[in-house]
Order: structure tokens, then C-alpha cells, then sequence
């Protein structure tokens, strides 16, 4: 009895750590333009190239980094978004969706 309990929780200790890694690597994950979420929202992971005809809300200057919605550090090159749960965008992208930060 006392192997197969040894065995549980060894088991178990592993499975936790996998599942806190494989989190990590997710978090991770850069968006790509061709996600869904991303094409409907128009985003670029360089907002000098979005089609300004397209979205005329668009503004020389907006960017990720200086969006609401932006989570990370402000010298980061990218860092996770709120649409985009377990995501991160480009720093210097732009979407649909940018909220000037106050």
C-alpha cells in the first residue's frame, strides 16, 4: 500500500508541474494575424503597415504599448493583451480595439 501511495503522489507532483509549465508556454504565444479574433479586430503586429483606409480610426502613434488594454512592461517588445487571453501581442502592433492609456 505504502508503494502505491508513494507512487500517487510522486505522480501527482509531476502532473502539477507539467500542467504549471505547459500555462507558462502558452502565456507565451504570440498572436497571429490569421487568428480569428485578430482578423476581425484588424490587428498588426507593426501598426505602421495597417491599411488606414480600412480603419480610419487609426492614428500615426498608436500602438500597443500605449493601449489600455496592453499588459505589459512599457519597454517590452511584447506582452499580453486582455483580448487576447493567454497571448501576447506586439508591442508596436495595433488592433481595432486600441484605448489610449490615461
Amino acid at each position: 500500500m505504502k508503494n502505491s501511495r508513494r507512487q500517487f503522489m510522486i505522480l501527482s507532483a509531476a502532473g502539477a508541474c507539467t500542467l504549471a509549465l505547459n500555462g507558462k508556454v502558452q502565456a507565451q504565444a504570440m498572436v497571429a494575424e490569421t487568428d480569428p479574433q485578430a482578423a476581425a479586430l484588424g490587428y498588426k503586429p507593426d501598426a505602421s503597415k495597417v491599411d488606414k483606409a480600412k480603419y480610419a480610426k487609426y492614428a500615426a502613434g498608436q500602438q500597443c504599448s500605449s493601449c489600455a488594454l496592453f499588459q505589459g512592461k512599457a519597454d517590452a517588445a511584447a506582452g499580453p493583451c486582455s483580448l487576447f487571453a493567454g497571448k501576447q501581442v506586439a508591442a508596436k502592433g495595433w488592433c481595432s480595439a486600441y484605448a489610449k492609456k490615461a
